[in-house]
């Protein structure tokens, strides 16, 4: 037995909060036995054990008592410092990684944590730990990204030049345990206030109250009669990351928000003695003489951030690496930044609500109203937002246009297969060029912070898994000795696709020019290469026979008909695509391919693609546009994706996952039925929506 590994510590829970039923509970305990410390009730046997105590919260004490009778040591647990949208306290969300502190906890110091132990001893030197850092950092002042995160973005901050002041909540442990030698006082707090007045003569005072007290579950220091004058009290839900690029000096006792004030290029004047003071990153009234390192914003960040936590991911059932979570915070903002007032629906069809309800109405369940005008009215009403499906509402639909996204599902929409990506456009929709959409507006706009890596690497990931928008049809090795053999005969001849398109789909009729018809599509692919190996695609909703636009004499005019293939299988084999508006266009773009565009899809004019019909002027005149960027904006930023297996927002990098494992399960009978009947009666009635 020379060599092996000691046991890891038996971890000992003494309260509901470790071993409650509760959702919070549940996700702490899944957390800590992946870390390896699954809490378990009982009594420790000796210092080989371990207690848990949840900081310094109210049964805290029963685990500090039971570690000084039997040795044990006091592990002390928290949430991490991106912990959720709402407060736990609010709704009971759980958190998205923990902080498990062997030594003290952060923001206690009595004497040194684990995060100070790592701020004062780890080299912090190492040049790709840096870098996330510096990535990660810049990604959470990209996305206002916070650990409590109700905040919205879109409110107006107050004018720059002010002083920003921040709050804190009455007895928050890190005010009970905030000093050496004991509570800071709440004094602290009027100190702060009026040094902020002292030293900023004449400058505007903004007191920015803690989300839990502008929420009244919990009380702050400050309130109505501490406004007047410079000062204001702020209790609208701006975003922490607004608020810090309008100010000029940032005060704090322990707040989080000092943190994020470092982190956004601030030198707070700190009052207390919080895990980020001591280490020449802010102006400290308190300081500690133990604290006498000089970190960068970096380096704190690595070791605060990327060192300190348990990271979480919910959607995989894994610890993971921090930027796992701010990807996945990323597509869970977006939802609830879109959904937070509710809608009133229109123009969704029956068999579609139960899906958009789990996509849409997470925070307030969706309202259905079948007429746009009436559902209008609703929303006015009730101040909900208005949310329609994109070829169901009429032109002047003032509310957020939904339609497919580019990495749908497995199987067709016309089959009633529900859909794992949704666009939500707030200008128009992508496939209509004939106003700009928000789409072209991310496509035209910068890469956010890390944009291009995490493009590519999705990009990457799509070709390898071999996907596209509806994943359907069989490999393409039996056609590709076929294709191979006309190379054969004619060596120098390019390989031309030209995919079929449901011809009355809305795309084709706001989106094409002179060639509205897969007929006259081949016709002049084939007129315009009469030497080039032409393969022609039909839709899959065509060659199931549910929309309109096959051609009977397609195999006169192409030399190969590919009926029943999976396009990515096929986009190997071929050199050139040749399309009206097909989304194939975009996925052959994704595989290095070149693209000729007879209509105006949401891909041409940005550089990338052989137009060959007359593209939006506001397209043309934008800056080149790289691969990479159109996909961020189409695959990442666009779109919002659900989870099949959780039922949560989700990231593309995941959907990708999901789709790439295989379907989650056959379609129904009924469904199939029911989808032949939809498309033989869709341009006559409108009873299923």
């Amino acid at each position: 037995m020379n060599g092996a590994a000691a046991p890891a510590p038996r971890l000992f829970a003494l309260s509901g909060g470790f071993l409650g039923p509760s959702a919070q509970a549940r996700r702490i305990r899944r957390i800590l036995s992946l870390a390896g410390f699954p809490p378990r009730a009982g009594w420790p046997a000796g210092p080989d054990d371990a207690v848990a105590a949840w900081g310094h919260g109210p049964r805290a004490w029963r685990a500090e008592a039971v570690a000084r009778s039997t040795g044990a040591a006091l592990w002390r647990i928290e949430d991490a410092f991106i912990r959720s949208i709402h407060p736990g306290r609010l709704h009971g969300e759980p958190p998205m990684g923990l902080l498990l502190d062997r030594a003290g906890i952060h923001y206690d110091p009595s004497h040194p944590s684990d995060l100070e132990r790592l701020l004062a001893t780890h080299s912090l030197d190492d040049t790709p730990l840096l870098e996330r850092a510096r990535l990660a950092m810049a990604r959470l002042g990209h996305l206002h990204l916070s650990k409590y995160n109700r905040h919205d973005p879109s409110l107006p901050a107050p004018a720059p030049g002010y002083v920003l002041v921040i709050d804190q909540v009455r007895g928050d442990a890190s005010l009970r345990h905030g000093g050496v030698d004991g509570p800071l006082p709440d004094s602290l707090f009027r100190d702060m206030l009026s040094a902020a007045l002292d030293e900023n003569p004449g400058a505007r005072i903004i007191l920015r109250s803690h989300p839990e007290s502008a929420g009244r579950s919990r009380k702050g220091h400050f309130g109505a009669a501490d406004a007047g004058g410079r000062v204001q009290l702020e209790t609208a839900a701006l975003s922490p990351q607004a608020l810090m690029e309008g100010a000029v000096a940032v005060y704090t006792v322990s707040s989080q928000m000092g943190f994020e004030a470092i982190l956004a290029g601030h030198r707070p004047r700190v009052f207390g003695q919080p895990f980020y003071a001591g280490w020449g990153l802010s102006h400290d009234e308190n300081p500690l003489p133990r604290r006498n390192r000089r970190l960068t914003r970096a380096q704190l960040f690595a070791a605060a951030m990327l060192l300190y936590p348990l990271w979480y991911d919910p959607l995989r059932d894994r610890l993971c690496a921090l930027e796992e979570v701010i990807d996945q915070m990323e597509a869970r903002l977006k939802a609830f930044r879109q959904d937070r007032a509710g809608h009133i629906a229109c123009g969704m069809r029956l068999w579609k609500r139960k899906h958009l309800q789990s996509m849409f109405g997470r925070e307030k369940a969706l309202i259905f109203e079948s007429h746009p005008e009436r559902a209008a009215n609703r929303a006015r009403a009730t101040g909900r937002g208005l949310i329609g499906w994109a070829s169901a509402v009429p032109e002047d639909f003032d509310g957020l246009r939904v339609e497919d996204g580019f990495l749908r599902s497995r199987g067709l929409g016309a089959a009633l297969t529900p859909p794992q990506s949704l666009v939500v456009d707030d200008l128009g929709i992508y496939y209509d060029p004939h106003r700009e959409s928000r789409l072209e507006r991310l496509i035209a706009a910068p890469l956010p912070p890390g944009g291009a890596a995490r493009a590519r690497a999705l990009i990457d990931a799509i070709n390898q898994a071999g996907l596209t928008k509806y994943n359907t049809g069989a490999d393409a090795s039996a056609f590709g000795a076929r294709i191979a053999a006309l190379r054969a005969e004619r060596p120098d001849a390019a390989v031309i696709l030209v995919p079929g398109q449901v011809e009355d789909d809305a795309s084709i009729s706001l989106g094409a020019a002179d060639i509205r018809t897969n007929r006259a599509l081949l016709q002049a692919a084939r007129a315009a290469h009469p030497g080039a190996i032409v393969l022609y695609k039909p839709h899959p909703d065509i060659e199931a026979g549910l929309r309109p636009g096959a051609v009977p004499d397609a195999h006169a005019i192409a030399d190969l008909v590919v009926a029943g293939i999976d396009a990515a299988s096929l986009l190997a084999h071929v050199d050139i695509v040749w399309t009206i508006t097909s989304g194939l266009g975009f996925e052959a773009l994704l595989r290095g391919k070149r693209v000729s565009c007879l209509g105006v899809p949401f891909y041409a004019g940005w550089g990338l693609s052989d137009d060959r019909a007359e593209t939006p002027a506001r397209r043309r005149d934008a800056a080149p546009v790289t691969i990479e960027a159109l996909a961020h904006a189409a695959l990442i930023a666009y779109p919002r994706y659900l989870d099949p297996l959780t039922g949560a927002p989700c990231p593309p990098e995941l959907i990708v996952e999901r789709l790439a494992a295989g379907p989650a399960g056959p379609a129904r009978r009924g469904l199939r039925l029911l989808s032949k009947l939809q498309g033989a009666l869709a341009s006559k009635a409108h009873w299923w929506r």
